[in-house]
This record gives C-alpha cells, structure tokens and sequence, in this order.
C-alpha cells in the first residue's frame, strides 16, 4: 500500500465519521489520524503531521471528500490550536500564477554555485529570490532578507512557519514585513499557508505592513 493510499484511507474516514450535511466546518484533532488508522487496521505513519502536509501541499483530497463541499466550494484543512485542525470548505483553497497576466523578465543573476549546490527545488527557489533581488523588484520596496525557516507559534493557530522573512522600507518611510512561501515542481501553494503567514507577522512584526508573497 502507497504512502497516499494509506493517507487517503485515513483522512476520508476522519472526515466521514465527522461531517454532517451542511456544514461548511468540521473541526477534529490529531489523535483522531490515530484512531482512523486503528479502525482501519493501518500501519501508523511515524509523523502524523505529514497526513495533514500531504493533503495541503502534495495532493488533493479524496473525490468522497470534495464532492461533499457546497456548490463552488472547496475543502482546505486548516491549523485550529495545538494538534487541532479544521475542515473548510472555501472558494480559493490553491494559489497559482494568473495567467493573463504580463510576465516581467529578469536576467538570471544566481551564481553558478548555488545553483549547482542547492540542496532541493525549494532552497535554489528562495536563493534565486534573493540574488536577483526579486521581491524588491515585484514590490517596488527596498527589502532585505532577515531569517529563513522562521518556526513559532500563535495564540489561534498553534505552530506555524514561513520560509523566508524579509523587512523593507519605501521611499515614504514606512516599514513593510514580507513573508515568503516558496514550492518548487510538483508541490502545491495552499491558501492556508498565506493565512498563517499573515498570522504569524500580526503575532510577531504587529507593526509592520505585512504583505505576503507567493513564489
């Protein structure tokens, strides 16, 4: 049985013990990835947290799932405390680029070093923004990176992280916060990812203008 395989098997049977027809919220905890598996005779996952990170970032949930969202809907699983999570059903649960949309080229000024000693897509995705002083150019605001991998925890959401944080400044004077989410190939950006970030900048920079980016 395949890693999905086994995690489809336990979030769907999370999910169907639980909804009710009608709601738009359906709250659960981790300890219930432990006793779907238990139910289902599963081999447990050894980080339970990667159940609830396959179905945000990696693949979407079961079609048992998603048909059971309202009419133009979609189910995202968002942080709801420490080891609690939420279903909900919302109208933009995936960011992508939009597509009508002028591209604007840059020169690719990433060293060939980095390049060839990025450890993974996500790693060579953040030093590409920062050698070509992307986000300085996308918003117009001179920005500098100040911490990678930023980890901690807000009163609503419990844990959250964010890949890179960068402070700028605007020729007015004001102080901006920029959180960065960045996804490489085949990994998806979640909504819910730019939601935690905003929390994580009211919670830690309360009086920065925080304007999250996607990359």
């Amino acid at each position: 049985m395949t890693e999905p395989n086994r995690y489809m098997q336990i979030i769907e049977r999370i999910f169907l013990s639980i909804h009710k027809k009608g709601q738009q919220e359906v709250l659960f905890s981790r300890s219930e990835i432990e006793k779907a598996a238990s139910k289902l005779k599963i081999k447990l996952p050894k980080n339970l947290g990667d159940v609830i990170y396959s179905f945000r970032y990696r693949v979407p949930l079961p079609p048992s799932i998603q048909e059971r969202a309202p009419k133009g809907k979609e189910w995202i699983i968002r942080p709801a405390g420490r080891g609690k999570y939420c279903f909900v059903a919302t109208e933009v649960a995936q960011i992508t680029p939009t597509k009508h949309m002028a591209e604007t080229k840059v020169p690719d000024a990433t060293p060939g070093l980095i390049s060839m000693y990025a450890l993974n897509d996500e790693q060579a995705l953040l030093a590409k923004l920062r050698c070509n002083r992307l986000v300085d150019i996308f918003t117009r605001v001179t920005c500098y990176p100040l911490q990678s991998h930023l980890r901690t925890t807000t009163p609503q959401l419990g844990q959250v992280e964010t890949d890179e944080i960068y402070i700028g400044a605007d020729r007015r004077g004001a102080h901006y916060v920029f959180p960065v989410q960045a996804k490489g190939k085949t990994d998806r950006l979640n909504v819910v990812q730019i939601e935690q970030d905003i929390a994580l900048c009211r919670h830690k920079f309360p009086t920065l203008i925080c304007r999250p980016i996607a990359a």
